[in-house]
């Protein structure tokens, strides 16, 4: 019988650990006491098990669980409630990592387009790929879109909304996305480049769908997509239904006690993100390069059926720092700088440019072992 494992740290000491994880096992299926439990059928069938527990260097105990994989009906929400569902909102939990069979990951979908439908549509087989963000978050549609074609011009490959701009009044969607589409076609129309925009659908499933529509009527390249903030099912029905590629967002995913490795290099991933975007190191975020280096490791590794996605380090990378990036993650990556290409006032196309030069300069070094 095909089982999920999911492995999880537990805050306890010695002599609680083998119970703590017992108590895990019926809290995440049948949440009840073991003794109310008395037909095999429930054993076999609906709870978990424990499968290993070893003491953590840093404290702890790390635990192995398996459970059943009918008991997440292969659904999403459900998938994500016999993970961790009840046992997140115990403080001394948390959710390291987990494999699922190919029955799940084939039922969950993975990305529809990925690291290679990405650089199929960017004519792009072998070199790091380039992102940026258009803000700050007040500016109007029109000087968005200008902004867009700056970047555009500049050889940037993805230019995204930041995940800030909704449907303020200063910039409406839907003046924004057909603004932006212009302005990146006449970049392509005068240098021959062909950027991707992504506009960002941000708002209840109904807003959001209509969104969807309209960035793909208007032309627009792909979306932006904060799987947190929308909420993961939904963003996995949203990434089965768009015809464009998805780029996943990172916001809100410091809320959970889930490790980024998993929530943003497995979980994004199997849920549909083309391609995903994390705080990396050396940003203003604090994220270890051991973290990182597994993250992009979850995103690109072999999977069972589910397409491998594109790392795309972010969080304040500076372009000075984009060879020691690159030189890290390897060529299957893009590297997404955004504010620091607006440092210098009015020298935003040359900051820009020099980006670009400096991610393809460093992709033609000798390759460097992927992290």
């Amino acid at each position: 019988m095909d089982r999920l494992s999911v492995t999880y740290h537990l805050d306890v000491e010695d002599a609680a650990a083998e119970e703590r994880a017992q108590a895990v096992a019926l809290e995440q299926t049948v949440e009840v006491p073991r003794v109310v439990v008395r037909d095999a059928f429930f054993e076999k069938e609906v709870m978990g098990s424990v499968e290993s527990l070893e003491r953590s260097e840093d404290g702890g105990y790390q635990a192995r669980l398996s459970y059943p994989l009918g008991a997440t009906a292969l659904e999403p929400a459900q998938f994500l409630n016999v993970m961790f569902g009840n046992s997140s909102l115990h403080a001394d939990v948390r959710l390291l990592d987990f494999e699922a069979p190919p029955a799940a990951t084939a039922a969950l979908g993975g990305p529809r387009h990925g690291l290679s439908g990405l650089r199929q549509r960017l004519a792009a087989p072998e070199r790091p790929l380039t992102c940026t963000a258009i803000k700050p978050m007040g500016l109007s549609s029109p000087a968005l879109a200008e902004l867009c074609g700056t970047f555009a011009r500049a050889g940037i490959d993805v230019i995204k909304d930041d995940h800030g701009l909704a449907d303020q009044s200063w910039s409406r969607f839907e003046e924004r996305v057909p603004a932006c589409v212009r302005a990146v076609r006449e970049a392509a129309d005068a240098t021959g480049h062909e950027a991707l925009y992504a506009p960002n659908l941000i708002g209840t499933p109904t807003r959001v769908l209509e969104k969807l529509r309209i960035a793909q009527q208007e032309g627009a390249s792909a979306v932006l997509v904060s799987p947190m903030l929308l909420g993961l099912p939904f963003f996995q029905e949203l990434c089965q239904r768009a015809e464009l590629p998805v780029l996943a967002h990172p916001a809100l995913g410091g809320a959970l006690r889930i490790a980024p490795q998993t929530l943003f290099g497995k979980l994004f991933r199997l849920f549909g993100a083309d391609a995903v975007i994390y705080v990396s190191f050396g940003s203003r975020f604090s994220q270890s390069r051991e973290a990182c280096g597994e993250l992009a490791q979850n995103l690109r590794r072999p999977w069972h059926s589910v397409r491998p996605a594109l790392p795309v380090p972010a969080g304040g990378i500076r372009v000075e720092s984009v060879p020691e990036v690159v030189d890290f993650y390897g060529r299957d990556v893009m590297l997404l700088v955004g504010g620091d290409l607006q440092i210098e006032g009015g020298a935003l196309l040359e900051r820009s440019r020099a980006f670009v030069a400096s991610v393809r300069e460093a992709g033609a070094l000798p390759e460097a072992e992927p992290a």
